[in-house]
Formats: structure tokens, sequence, C-alpha cells
């Protein structure tokens, strides 16, 4: 049997960077920063709606995405709420989701699905903005 390796390394010094270590703190960040504005964005959307609507009726919404500054914060939380709903299920399906194709299939979905959503959020709010 041989001797032991000698090393003048740490047990630490030897593990770094040969694991998971660190993988997610962008998407932890991310998390929480689109949280807070998150709370923010629909605070404002909640007493914005509930201050200048008239009504619960169709034509008060119309009136309400109609204003600029409305519109510009409903495209803001539409974005923010579909970019936070992503990143939360990326994380669930890359921790949970074992099968090599469906993970690339539903990460797949992942990236489509909100895109979509956005889009037809967007392509709306503009519509009722610029009469399309």
């Amino acid at each position: 049997m041989s001797a032991p390796e000698r090393s003048m390394r740490t047990p630490l010094g030897r593990v770094r960077h040969h694991g998971a270590s660190g993988g997610g703190t962008e998407h932890f960040i991310a998390q929480r920063v689109s949280a807070i504005v998150l709370i923010v964005l629909a605070t404002w959307f909640v007493l914005a709606a509930a201050l200048t609507m008239s009504g619960p009726s169709y034509v008060a919404a119309i009136d309400f995405i109609a204003d600029p500054i409305n519109a510009v914060g409903i495209v803001l939380l539409i974005l923010t709420a579909l970019f936070h709903m992503r990143i939360g299920l990326q994380t669930v399906i890359e921790d949970y989701i074992h099968r090599p194709a469906t993970k690339m299939f539903l990460l797949l979905l992942n990236a489509l699905v909100p895109l979509a959503i956005a889009a037809g959020g967007i392509f709306a709010v503009l519509a009722v903005n610029f009469g399309v």
C-alpha cells in the first residue's frame, strides 16, 4: 500500500468547484427582486383600479387600460409576473423532474408559454390603447 497523498490544501480547498455549490444564486436573487417588484406593481394596480374606475363594468375597465400610465403599469405587471413564474417553474422542473426528455420538454414549454401569454397580454393592452 502506498502512503496517503499529502497535500497542503485544506479539505474545503480540495472540494471547491466540484459540485452544485453556487448554482442558482442568480435565480434566487431574480426571484426575490421580481417578487418585490410584483408587490409594488400589484398594490399599484389594485389601488389605481379601485380609486379611478367608476364601477365594475367593461367600459370602466377599457377606460382604465386606455390611460397611458395605466397601460405601461399593466405591461410591466404582465412581464414581471410571467418572468417570476418562469424562474420559479424552471427551478421546480430542474429540481424534481429527473427524466432528461421530460425535463427538456417542460423547460421548453416553460420558456415558450410565458412568452406567448406575454405577447397576448401586451397585444391586448396595445389594442385598447391604439384601437388595433
